[in-house]
């Protein structure tokens, strides 16, 4: 049992360590956040702009570059359910950022019971060997106690470092989203401003390059009193 035990903590450094190096790598700031991407965004002020985004995006695979072509790519839809669907994308790729940290979490659990089961099934031999043979040898007790104790050390070795790299991930991943949500933020919400702000000038336009109000011709006329008719008095030569 004790070899089995071993054997389990020893499969158990190795996978943590393995996702450990493995998590160290792909949580990269040029990895997930690439400068080239940033730096693109900055620049992309407008719709003519946004081609350029979308081909500094496609040449630097990222969760920050699928989640700026995911909403480049629908900039056709009505801003709320391009902010939904990309709300959707987004947390898709935050469960992909957090792949392998489950495990650490379940390393961090079972390394320090391992170790335990290994310590209590070892004490568990060493005292069964006392009391057949008695207490002769103090010093080979004492030495096969502080054997079995070395169980309980490794599974503490291993759980230590696996509890400290699953938080510094866990909030590394945590920083990730709230990074890529304010780019993907300032991106919709400037691309969505242009939109509004290029109706409400064509609205503009129309109301100022009218032409002047006009009167009408009903307006223009000039309405004059009738002159009064005066009968001529009649003479008596008419009559």
């Amino acid at each position: 049992m004790h070899l089995a035990i071993y054997l389990l903590l020893g499969a158990t450094s190795v996978v943590g360590l393995a996702f450990i190096v493995e998590r160290s790598w792909s949580l990269r700031w040029s990895k997930v956040v690439p400068p080239e991407i940033t730096a693109s965004l900055a620049a992309c002020r407008s719709r003519t702009d946004v081609q350029a985004l979308c081909r500094v995006c496609e040449a630097k695979p990222s969760p920050l570059g699928r989640l700026l072509l995911f909403a480049a790519t629908h900039l056709d839809w009505p801003k709320d359910d391009n902010v939904d669907a990309l709300q959707s994308a987004a947390r898709h790729e935050i469960v992909q950022l957090e792949r392998g940290l489950v495990v650490l979490e379940i390393i961090v659990g079972i390394a320090p019971l391992l170790g335990l089961v290994g310590t209590i099934a070892g004490m568990m031999t060493v005292f069964r060997d006392v009391g057949q043979a008695g207490l002769n040898d103090a010093a080979a007790l004492a030495q096969g106690i502080a054997l079995i104790l070395n169980a309980t050390l490794m599974g503490l070795l291993i759980a230590i470092p696996s509890l400290i790299f699953w938080s510094y991930f866990s909030k590394k991943v945590e920083v990730f989203a709230v990074e890529m949500e304010a780019l993907c933020d300032e991106f919709v919400r400037r691309q969505y401003q242009e939109i509004g702000s290029g109706v409400s000038g064509l609205a503009s336009g129309e109301a100022g390059s009218g032409p002047p109000p006009v009167l009408s011709s009903v307006s223009r006329k000039v309405i004059t009193k009738p002159r009064p008719v005066t009968a001529k008095p009649q003479t008596p030569d008419a009559i």
